[in-house]
């Protein structure tokens, strides 16, 4: 049976999110924030906090601005994704070197994505984390440098999308395929029903 949700505002840039929600048939729309998240790590904060207060601090951003603006009120869905090597987030990395050194870090090892999702609606805000386990492949310097040659690790945590040409590194994971992606779409359908978007 189809299930039939609310139209819904998403508080993200990322293509590979509305792709997520365009496969389930979630009708959004866009809500970008006029002021930028404070996306820095904070003394002492572990990647489990870390990606939560992210994420959470977007969506309460989004919100904001939905008000302001005076736009018709509808759940607002935020998300961030980071990827962890031991207690190291690797963010977006910033230039070729640091794309090469982190594929040499994920090289031959496992690694966890952690995808934190919120949505924010009337007064009221639901979040979860999802955890997967990502295992890499021994990689040849010849191939990192190659793989860092092209526009691909640029704009992605840990500097590799599981939907790209990065897959063929990926010997195994265990978790959220959806949720490496950028969206676990399971998790994100319990949250929208809790804040109501869901119409059977």
């Amino acid at each position: 049976m189809k299930q039939h949700f609310r139209k819904i505002y998403l508080a993200s840039k990322s293509p590979r999110r509305r792709e997520l929600l365009r496969q389930v048939g979630i009708e959004f729309e866009l809500l970008l924030n006029d002021v930028e998240v404070n996306e820095d790590i904070l003394p002492g904060e572990i990647p489990h906090d870390y990606v939560a207060r992210v994420t959470r601090d977007k969506a309460e951003s989004a919100r904001q601005t939905m008000a302001l603006r005076q736009l018709p009120a509808r759940p607002v869905l935020a998300a961030d994704t980071t990827v962890v090597v031991d207690t190291a987030i690797l963010g977006k990395p910033a230039d070729m070197h640091d794309a090469i050194g982190m594929m040499r870090l994920l090289s031959g090892r496992t690694h966890q994505v952690l995808t934190s999702v919120a949505v924010a609606y009337q007064d009221r805000l639901w979040q979860i984390t999802q955890s997967s386990d990502v295992a890499f492949a021994p990689l040849s310097e010849e191939a990192i440098i190659a793989y860092c040659d092209t526009p691909e690790p640029y704009d992605k945590a840990g500097g590799y999308g599981i939907q790209g040409p990065a897959a063929v590194f990926i010997t195994h994971i265990a978790g959220s395929y959806s949720g490496i992606a950028g969206l676990p779409l399971y998790e994100t359908i319990q949250l929208l029903q809790k804040a109501g978007a869901h119409n059977p």
